[in-house]
């Protein structure tokens, strides 16, 4: 498994498991004290975390550390329904951060 591969399958374990516990990246982000932005990055498999950040994100989620590596955690059935989630949640989110802005910048 190259390191890109480990970096894309951790992001996407933490994506599902994430989801799992119905915790937006604004809550996971603020449990295991990092920053959206570098959790999102995590997620898409563009950053890797130090150990440290690792075992916070996965004591945030519940699992075990090594969990967060492993490659059949995801059900083949179910990934396509958390793109989807995704990407809606992020629509969702994007549509409410317009509206506030808009209502401001008037």
């Amino acid at each position: 498994m190259s390191g890109q591969e480990i970096k894309a399958a951790l992001g996407k374990n933490i994506k599902f498991l994430r989801f799992r516990k119905s915790y937006s990246q604004a809550d996971l982000a603020e449990k295991a004290d990092i920053s959206i932005t570098f959790l999102s990055n995590i997620e898409r498999g563009l950053k890797y975390p130090k150990p440290d950040i690792l075992s916070k994100i996965a004591e945030s989620l519940e699992v075990k550390v090594y969990e967060l590596f492993k490659t059949d955690i995801v059900p083949e059935n179910n990934k396509e329904l958390i793109n989807r989630l995704s990407e809606d949640m992020t629509q969702k989110v994007n549509q409410a951060i317009y509206g506030v802005f808009k209502q401001y910048l008037r």
